[in-house]
């Protein structure tokens, strides 16, 4: 009998305790330096933003002098410490000491250059601390120069405590901040709130309590860089989704988990199949989607409806709530989805447009005026200050 030689098996990586503690460290170390360098630079800018503002206000406010007080500094600054303060840089840094007054607690002495870290950032923003003790406008480590050059084109102070908060609580990227500032993700979510709950997102983030906090409409999906076209399929759309998840996640927002998709559910010998499956850990419940390229029809509520029904007999288990159901749409009839679900839209079904492009601000505002027009009543106080002031730009 012949015998077969075995390949030999690769020994195990054998573990290093002392190895894998002092890797941990240095990563700590190698994060925190990191944090250093980006608040040393934050809190550079911010006290040149304050000599530039206190220069101006030695009553000397004619525009012309601002103008040439800033060129000349730019000249000066820039042959003694190369590029980086250029006009538009020290603006940038004059609007941020402006816009963040507090962003330093108490008051910083004119007598050194640049306090220590330790004494400017609070305990909470390394975490040592509870989260009463950071409060919006305050110096946090964890946001760079960068994030607050895009934080300074908010406009609306209610709208850039509402970025800066999310900022830090989801480790946002500046590309995601910016991102989601373009999209207008605090309109998106303010818009289904009165007026407590928008001091709420302003004063808190994004909080997830009930269903309806979970919606946005419009969605916004530029990043599947898919054109928009008549003859776009919803496979093709599914798959474009799929392949950007990670994205798609952080368009869903907070506690979305995904599950499956085109999950096959079967009622007498008929199969059926439900788009995409995802779990909301806040919410303790599945969340159904259901895609559509063509205008929301009744019959797509009532097919959502049905796998809803179907998800809460027979796959909800022990500790879950009633399951969700999302249509994703690129146009609907509100008028449809009001008669067809009634109160059932307010409980557990949910329909959105998705949009395929960033679109302008304009454009989101009017479709933001659209709907608030169709949520707020007849006669309400709500559809009368939607009519006198709108919604501000930016």
């Amino acid at each position: 009998m012949s015998s077969v030689a075995t390949k030999p098996k690769k020994p195990a990586p054998v573990t290093n305790p002392l190895f894998d503690r002092i890797r941990v460290i240095l990563e700590s170390a190698h994060a925190s330096v990191a944090r250093t360098v980006n608040t040393t630079q934050v809190l550079a800018n911010w006290l040149i933003g304050r000599e530039i503002v206190e220069e101006e206000q030695q009553g000397k406010k004619r525009a012309d002098y601002g103008r040439k007080l800033l060129a000349d500094l730019s000249d000066r600054l820039g042959r003694n410490f190369g590029r980086g303060y250029s006009v538009d840089n020290l603006e940038a840094f004059r609007q941020f000491y402006l816009e963040y007054p507090r962003l330093i607690s108490g008051t910083v002495s004119r007598n050194f250059s640049l306090p220590a870290i330790s004494e400017t950032v609070s305990r909470k923003s390394s975490g040592s601390e509870s989260a009463d003790s950071w409060q919006p406008g305050l110096l946090n480590p964890n946001l760079s120069w960068s994030h607050y050059r895009s934080l300074l084109r908010v406009t609306r102070r209610e709208a850039r405590a509402f970025y800066e908060i999310e900022a830090i609580n989801n480790a946002w990227s500046v590309r995601e901040l910016t991102r989601q500032i373009g999209s207008l993700l605090f309109d998106r979510l303010a818009k289904s709130r009165d007026k407590k709950g928008l001091l709420r997102l302003a004063l808190q983030g994004h909080e997830v309590v009930q269903p309806i906090d979970v919606l946005k409409d419009p969605m916004v999906m530029e990043f599947l860089c898919l054109p928009e076209s008549t003859r776009l399929v919803e496979s093709k759309l599914e798959q474009a989704l799929i392949s950007n998840l990670q994205t798609f996640l952080l368009e869903l927002g907070k506690g979305f988990a995904f599950v499956s998709r085109q999950e096959r559910i079967t009622v007498d010998g008929d199969h059926f199949y439900i788009d995409l499956v995802f779990y909301h850990a806040i919410l303790k419940c599945y969340v159904l989607i259901d895609l559509k390229v063509g205008k929301l029809t009744h019959g797509d509520l009532g097919q959502i409806q049905f796998y809803v029904n179907y998800y809460d007999r027979e796959r909800r288990t022990e500790g879950d709530n009633p399951t969700l159901g999302l249509i994703l749409c690129p146009d609907k009839n509100d008028a449809v989805v009001k008669y067809t679900l009634g109160e059932q839209l307010k409980r557990n079904i949910f329909t959105s447009r998705y949009q395929l492009y960033l679109p302008t601000e304009e454009e989101l505002q009017q479709e933001l005026r659209r709907e608030l027009r169709f949520l707020a009543p007849q006669h309400s106080p709500a559809k009368k200050a939607v009519k006198k002031k709108g919604i501000k730009k930016k």
